[in-house]
């Protein structure tokens, strides 16, 4: 069941409309700014190859913003992400628009500082992967997990100095932490203040399938409202009965 619903994730996660990644360069303030508002997915989100190459363009004089609204993907495309984002030898900030959630952590926590907006979330899990095979096969991609789990807990345990055993207990439960619980347990270095103008782009207009994780907030899985005046739908009902009469006339003529 929970690989059929990690299949949709990415199914439907695959299906949203998204805009071509862009990194926004601000001369007055000597600054760039980098959009991971996607799956972060070699395929269909965004790729290590996209954002790799635009950081190492830069120069290390300016300040590089990696802004996140991301449900998550390959923790491989993340870490080569993340490497790039290290790499560089200027200062770099995250901001959490919205949502960074399983690997997006990886990619944010490679950032100098990190800021959360009111009403963000940072989400931590243990990795998944989709496999078939034997016994042998099954085993082999288990002990790839355990792997892939513990690089990460040492990356959260490294920036927060939090016990390793509380992170890996975290981990198990799939937990959702809110912008003050980010910050409070060290994940997070601040609340973004209020923004003086609209963003680029609206992070909180974008909804994520978020059904294969276990505990994923109301807030962020349920439906958006409906239009004030939506239009009606079609009584289909009323109109196959109204066809159905009419058929019955043309017989009986």
């Amino acid at each position: 069941m929970r690989n059929q619903k990690l299949l949709q994730l990415l199914r439907d996660n695959s299906a949203t409309e998204r805009k071509p990644l862009n990194l926004v360069r601000n001369e007055e303030e000597n600054a760039a700014t980098i959009y991971i508002y996607d799956v972060i997915d070699a395929w269909w989100g965004v790729a290590a190859a996209q954002v790799a190459p635009q950081i190492a363009a830069l120069d290390p004089s300016i300040t590089l913003h990696v802004r996140f609204n991301s449900p998550g993907g390959d923790v491989f495309e993340g870490r080569a992400i993340r490497t790039a984002i290290k790499q560089f030898k200027g200062k770099t900030v995250g901001h959490i628009d919205g949502l960074a959630a399983s690997a997006a952590t990886t990619i944010v926590d490679a950032c100098d500082e990190i800021e959360i907006v009111e009403g963000g979330f940072y989400m931590i899990h243990n990795g998944w992967t989709i496999t078939w095979g034997n016994k042998h096969e099954m085993r082999k991609s288990a002990d790839l997990l355990d792997k892939v789990d513990g690089a990460i807990v040492a990356d959260y345990a490294k920036r927060t100095g939090l016990d390793v055993a509380q992170l890996v207990q975290w981990m198990d439960d799939e937990t959702w932490f809110d912008a003050s619980e980010a910050i409070e347990h060290g994940f997070v270095n601040r609340l973004a203040a209020e923004p003086d103008k609209a963003p680029v782009e609206d992070a909180s207009g974008r909804r994520w399938n978020l059904s294969a994780y276990e505990k994923a907030p109301k807030a962020l899985i349920a439906p958006p409202a409906p239009p004030a005046d939506p239009t009606p739908e079609p009584d289909y009902a009323v109109q196959r009965a109204h066809n159905e009469r009419r058929l019955r006339v043309f017989q009986i003529a």
